[in-house]
């Protein structure tokens, strides 16, 4: 992700998927980084389809998601008043008005407009500081951003009652929340797959994505996973692809699991 000054104070320009999509977003506090970029990879969205994006931010993850797939409409839920309306701002910077919008509101009172059942799919990059274990920032806007306001089970709770039966969630969170996660969907979703995000070869995955379908009972399944960077940092001839915008992540299990399996390159790449 590359990144310049712009004149307004206190914010960046950067520009995800190798230029394609422009991001403005605070200079300080919170900053997307590449899980926005995965996340909005891997959700299996069709044309004319809705997706809700829980804590969208700025809408780095909308934004990947709305540039990926033309005909699907995305709604960002978002805490920070000020991140709102930057995510709106956003939207029309990449020429999305009328398909990605952001509102304000919180997992445990959210907007009445936002109808129980009502979205296709729902992903999500979840606060990943537990309540009562870490030590926040001390930048408000920050912590608010990576500490847990609303316990896990409680935002994803809200996520499975926003989809239509046998509708999909994607999460992109802590490799160490797996079990808190797995509680959270028992008895409400089946089809699970766990992607793990692994740093390098024969290195513990610290982060990972996280597929369930609302309603279904299909068994879980643990899936290859995508190593992230070569040994000399570099980002893997797959990682990179996924970033620049020339594939996503197909996490639908066809095929014997596996990297050629799971990275598929864009018709336009």
């Amino acid at each position: 992700m590359s990144q310049a000054p712009i004149p307004e104070s206190g914010f960046t320009e950067d520009r995800l998927l190798d230029g394609r999509v422009l991001l403005r977003q605070p200079a300080d506090g919170f900053r997307a980084a590449i899980d926005p970029v995965m996340l909005a990879s891997a959700v299996a969205a069709e044309p004319g389809q809705s997706v809700l994006d829980i804590g969208t931010g700025s809408g780095a993850a909308a934004l990947c998601l709305a540039w990926r797939l033309g005909q699907v409409r995305v709604t960002g839920l978002e805490i920070q008043r000020d991140l709102v309306r930057l995510a709106s701002e956003n939207a029309a910077l990449n020429g999305f008005e009328g398909r990605v919008q952001a509102m304000l509101g919180d997992v445990r009172a959210p907007p009445l407009r936002l109808a129980p059942g009502s979205f296709d799919h729902v992903m999500t990059n979840p606060p990943y500081l537990e309540a009562g274990t870490a030590t926040l920032p001390a930048d408000a806007a920050r912590a608010t951003a990576v500490g847990e306001g609303a316990e896990l089970r409680v935002w994803l709770r809200f996520a499975l009652a926003m989809l239509r039966d046998r509708g999909s969630l994607t999460i992109v969170h802590r490799a160490d929340r797996l079990d808190a996660i797995l509680a959270a969907l028992l008895g409400q979703a089946g089809d699970i797959v766990v992607f793990p995000l692994w740093p390098g070869t024969g290195k513990a995955a610290k982060r990972m994505l996280v597929r369930a379908r609302k309603g279904v009972a299909t068994p879980l399944r643990l899936a290859a996973g995508l190593v992230l960077h070569e040994g000399d940092g570099r980002f893997t001839v797959e990682a990179d692809a996924v970033l620049r915008g020339r594939a996503h992540i197909d996490l639908s299990g066809a095929g014997p699991a596996g990297l050629d399996q799971a990275v598929r390159l864009l018709p336009s790449a």
